[in-house]
């Protein structure tokens, strides 16, 4: 076993006996170059490192106010909201001044600094180090980042770590993206068996009629195609209310934020605590066997869904939700599961209109005039305690991949930090 001291800098903990500690000063000077993105091309600086320009990136007039970046310089974004991105450049381009360029000098290994400055416990630490107002204009600039104290392994060393993480994080990498590839293959399962469910039924080899919808096709004869003001007996919303924080769990008064409905589940803890003044204006508390509908939303969420299983006499419905209580003999749950199907989303995400484009919205009447797949209600109970096991089980999957990238990802970073600190050897 490789003899140890202690580095003397708390984020780094014990290094090798040889290592030396030094300063990011040592290792690199600042680029400060300004250039035009004309003259070199725009870049990204993400997670994964220094890209062409994003399209989702935002962009100005001002083609001047950008800084040279050259192939093999290390970029790193300033700001504490963009945590963690950086990487080496693979090109000459130019990037936002938000950004920290540094060039190489002397005789190192850059593929190991990449490493180091990629690590939870670096970014942390060159959190510390910035200045700002508040946490998101939070920035640590090159006169605070050259000061901060790194190890310093030998070249060789420097070279040997750098590769095995290379090789094993891809291995890591590659792992993660099976499993993620995975989950995507059961949440497509998960759409499938339910549009199935919700269009055809459970029973095979039953006589089928035309639905008289396009997407839909064929339905059992017996089902009936009803607009959804058929079977609603009642659609609640609340009013605005401004507040910033957040009630800590469902026994706080609070008022549900948009997001309580997410992917068509229902997330009762995700809202916002009001004053007594505030609360005295909102009268609709979250009711059981209902539906919360988010009205306005992302416009691949307008119209998310979610069931609400049980009262919640301390939470209440911002203006941007809809409660939507059903006549007597209708399944709510059943109907949910109808509205979680891809190709409602697409018909209200059709039908969405705003002056964002990312916040849309849908009217009372269309919501309405949305048609539903109506079996007798024998058969919606059937159906929900079909796709109840059904669906219980693929989510249980999910969450068990979501899990093991959750570890692997766990893992991956301590490895990192563990190698580029020599507290595990190559």
């Amino acid at each position: 076993m490789r003899k140890m001291k202690d580095s003397g800098i708390p984020w780094i903990g014990e290094i090798p006996k040889d290592w030396e500690v030094g300063r990011i000063a040592q290792l690199y000077s600042e680029r400060k170059e300004k250039v035009s993105d004309i003259d070199y091309p725009p870049l990204s600086v993400t997670m994964k490192g220094i890209v062409p320009q994003l399209s989702t990136a935002a962009k100005t007039d001002a083609h001047d106010d950008r800084k040279l970046v050259r192939k093999g310089d290390f970029t790193i974004n300033s700001r504490s909201d963009r945590r963690g991105s950086c990487g080496i450049s693979q090109y000459d381009g130019s990037v936002s001044l938000i950004n920290t360029i540094l060039a190489p000098r002397g005789e190192m290994n850059p593929v190991y600094y990449d490493w180091l400055f990629h690590s939870t416990m670096f970014s942390d630490e060159f959190y510390k180090w910035g200045h700002g107002i508040v946490d998101d204009l939070w920035t640590t600039n090159w006169q605070d980042m050259k000061r901060i104290s790194i190890p310093v392994p030998s070249v060789q060393e420097q070279k040997r770590i750098a590769d095995h993480l290379d090789t094993e994080c891809a291995r890591i990498d590659a792992v993660m993206e099976q499993t993620r590839a995975s989950i995507e293959e059961y949440k497509k399962l998960k759409q499938s068996i339910i549009t199935e469910a919700v269009t055809k039924g459970i029973h095979p080899n039953r006589p089928m009629k035309d639905s008289g919808i396009d997407w839909i096709g064929t339905i059992p004869k017996e089902w009936k195609v009803r607009p959804l003001k058929n079977i609603i007996s009642l659609i609640e919303s609340g009013v605005s209310v401004n507040a910033a924080q957040h009630a800590a769990n469902e026994a706080e008064i609070g008022v549900l934020k948009t997001s309580c409905v997410s992917k068509f589940v229902f997330i009762p803890s995700e809202n916002k605590a009001v004053d007594a003044d505030e609360l005295a204006r909102v009268s609709c508390p979250v009711k059981a066997n209902t539906l919360i509908v988010s009205r306005m939303n992302t416009p691949d969420l307008v119209g998310a869904c979610g069931y609400v299983e049980k009262d919640y006499v301390n939470l209440f419905l911002p203006d941007r939700l809809w409660q939507v209580h059903f006549s007597d003999g209708i399944s709510v749950k059943y109907i949910w599961y109808y509205m979680n199907n891809r190709q409602i989303r697409s018909y209200y995400g059709s039908l969405a209109v705003g002056t964002s484009s990312s916040m849309q919205n849908i009217s009372q009447d269309q919501f309405y005039n949305t048609l539903a797949l109506m079996p007798d209600r024998e058969e919606q109970n059937e159906i929900v305690c079909y796709l109840d096991r059904y669906i219980g089980e693929i989510d249980s999957a999910i969450r068990h991949k979501e899990n093991l990238c959750s570890e692997m990802e766990a893992y991956k970073k301590s490895l990192i930090f563990e190698y580029v600190t020599g507290k595990k050897e190559v």
